[in-house]
Formats: structure tokens, C-alpha cells, sequence
């Protein structure tokens, strides 16, 4: 008797995978669907393999050029390296701040309906370009240097993190928010006894990992002329200095890496 428990007990825990579409023809289908429409992507684009072939000497000779980097202009680097964390640090700051009230606002079960609206379609908005495209746009308004770069990290670190904000909010047990107001708190109690409590350790490991975005965000909006160590890549490229390029490349990963580094400490420290 117990053998044959434990023998239907097998049979219970057996692992089935499990498919999305039942019906294997539908199924089947659908993949060969994709795969040829891969295929048909890659010919629509017109890619002149040609070049391509053409290309990879000039690669060859392009690394050649490379080896070994040039750290000569150490006084540049490190200039452009501070910039990138400067920027990096000031977007992060504003963005934690302006992130605040328009989380709040973006969360359903706090404000009516149209704040709500309000405040979910200026996130939706401001997430909607890419950090190139908005410090392209923030250069042509305000020029070279970190203002536009500042800018545009401090636009998406807003967004981003009031997006993570209302959305740590809206998940919230609506048994607790209620259970306060039902004190009779009104709203700025209902934030400091209810919401903070919930929201606030979430709130600073999202705002670390957005620090940590900004420093690599920050090596590239440099490059349309947004300030930063990307601005000095863009200008060595430009004029064939490559053995510089790569001393910023590896310039590059170090400050990554440090910024991975730093990130990793602070969120081991909130747990």
C-alpha cells in the first residue's frame, strides 16, 4: 500500500512543459512564420555584403592602430572621466527628488483620477525618446557641454524612477492604507506611517541602480555633444586618434565598473 502512494505521488510531481498554443500545427506554423520573416527582414534591408567584406580589413587595420593605448593625455581622461561623474550624480540627485511627488501621483489607490491620468502620462511621455535622442534635442537648445547631458540623465532618472515609485505604491495591501486612514490620518500622515515605511527601502535600491545607469548614460549622451568623457571620445574618433580612443574605451570600463562596484555595496548595505 505505501509503494503504491508513493508511486502515485511520482505521478503527480511529474514535470509537464508547458506550451503556449496547444495545437501543434498552429504552433509549427507560427515559428516558420517567424523564421521566414527574419529571413525576408534581412533581405528587405538591403545590406551589401560587399561591404561588409570591405569592411573588416579596415577593422583589422582600425584595432591595429589601437595597440597600444595612449595615456599621455591622462589630464583629459580624468577631466572627462569627473565630468561623466558629475553629471551622473547631479541627474541622479534631481531625479530622486522630482521622482517624489510624481510617483505619488502616479499611483491610483492615493490621488483622483485625473491627477492620476496627469501624472501617468507625463511618465509615459518622458520615457517615451531615448536618452540620444533628448540630449540631441537638449544640445540643440542649450548647447555643448554637461547642462544638456545633465538634462537629459535628470529627465530619465525622473522617469524612471516615479515609474518604479507609483507602481511600488499601486502594489501596496490596500488593508494597510486603509486601516490608516480609516484613523481619520489625513494625507501627509497617510505618506509618513503608511507609504514611506513601504516605499522608502525600495525607493533608494531603485535610485542606486539608477545612479549606476547614469554613469554609463552619462559615456553616452557625450557623444551628440552632451559634456562628459563621451564628448572626448567623439572628438578622437573624429580625428583618427585611435590610440587615444582605446585609452578612453578602457577608461570607460573602469569608471563602469567602479559605478557596478559602488552600486552593489549600497544595495548590500540597504538589506
Amino acid at each position: 500500500m505505501k509503494l503504491s502512494t508513493e508511486t502515485q505521488t511520482g505521478a503527480e510531481l511529474q514535470w509537464h512543459r508547458i506550451k503556449l498554443i496547444e495545437n501543434p500545427l498552429i504552433r509549427n506554423g507560427l515559428a516558420l512564420l517567424a523564421v521566414a520573416y527574419i529571413f525576408w527582414s534581412v533581405g528587405s534591408l538591403e545590406i551589401e555584403w560587399a561591404r561588409v567584406a570591405h569592411g573588416l580589413p579596415r577593422a583589422v587595420k582600425m584595432i591595429t592602430r589601437m595597440i597600444p593605448p595612449d595615456f599621455g593625455r591622462w589630464q583629459l581622461l580624468i577631466r572627462g572621466m569627473l565630468e561623466s561623474i558629475q553629471m551622473a550624480l547631479v541627474a541622479s540627485f534631481l531625479g530622486m527628488c522630482l521622482a517624489v511627488p510624481l510617483g505619488i501621483c502616479g499611483a491610483g489607490n492615493l490621488v483622483p483620477k485625473p491627477v492620476y491620468l496627469i501624472a501617468r502620462s507625463i511618465i509615459i511621455l518622458s520615457r517615451t525618446f531615448h536618452e540620444i535622442v533628448v540630449a540631441i534635442l537638449f544640445v540643440k537648445i542649450f548647447g555643448f557641454g554637461p547642462l544638456a547631458g545633465i538634462l537629459t540623465l535628470t529627465l530619465g532618472s525622473t522617469s524612471f524612477i516615479s515609474k518604479m515609485l507609483a507602481e511600488d505604491i499601486e502594489n501596496m495591501t490596500p488593508g494597510q492604507i486603509e486601516a490608516i486612514r480609516a484613523t481619520g490620518a489625513n494625507f501627509p500622515k497617510l505618506l509618513i506611517y503608511c507609504i514611506s515605511p513601504q516605499a522608502l527601502p525600495r525607493y533608494l535600491g531603485v535610485s542606486i541602480y539608477r545612479l549606476d545607469a547614469n554613469i554609463r548614460h552619462s559615456t553616452v549622451v557625450g557623444i551628440v555633444g552632451a559634456g562628459g568623457i563621451g564628448q572626448v571620445l567623439a572628438a578622437s574618433f573624429s580625428r583618427y586618434d585611435y590610440d587615444f580612443s582605446l585609452a578612453i574605451l578602457l577608461t570607460i570600463i573602469a569608471l563602469v565598473f567602479l559605478g557596478e562596484f559602488f552600486s552593489n555595496w549600497v544595495r548590500s548595505q540597504l538589506r
